[in-house]
């Protein structure tokens, strides 16, 4: 069945295509700090163990929220491994070593990259694609971003 929310078919092909590459962004991330929470070691283990699953459930639900949204657009989300690695614009973890600062410095590279790929979409989904309603949650994303990568930032000073 068509959507029809008062946006042009090609408009929402186009928007959903952003979010898609989004989404695949944000399962890769949620993947990586999944990983630092299981594999993180040395004496900050316990905390930084909790501090990193307090950032892979906000992300877990980052990612159903965004599966979401492109399914209120009409459009499919990608639900596979392969999808996410072909579309994202991230790279899988290669750390060496499984201490809790080489994993912050990774985890908020890979939010930083989320963040300008965000910021760089918000006035085109307002003004070129005319889905306010897709700008101001994209907003709202970022900031969430923002908050996240200030978390991990204020570990390493």
């Amino acid at each position: 069945m068509k959507t029809s929310i008062g946006i042009k078919t090609e408009n929402l092909a186009k928007v959903a295509e952003v979010l898609i590459a989004t989404l695949a962004d944000e399962f890769v991330l949620y993947t990586k700090t999944r990983k630092a929470h299981w594999n993180v070691e040395g004496a900050d283990f316990y905390n930084k163990h909790l501090f990193f699953e307090a950032q892979y459930e906000q992300l877990d639900e980052i990612v159903d929220n965004l599966a979401e949204r492109i399914r209120i657009l009409g459009h499919y989300a990608p639900a596979t491994l392969r999808e996410y690695l072909a579309l994202t614009h991230l790279s899988e973890s290669h750390l060496e070593g499984n201490d809790s600062l080489t994993y912050i410095k990774e985890l908020l590279s890979d939010h930083e990259s989320i963040i300008i790929h965000l910021r760089e979409n918000i006035e085109n989904f307002a003004v070129e694609f005319h889905d306010s309603g897709t700008s101001d949650y994209i907003t709202g994303l970022l900031e969430t971003h923002e908050k996240m990568a200030w978390m991990l930032r204020s570990h390493l000073k």
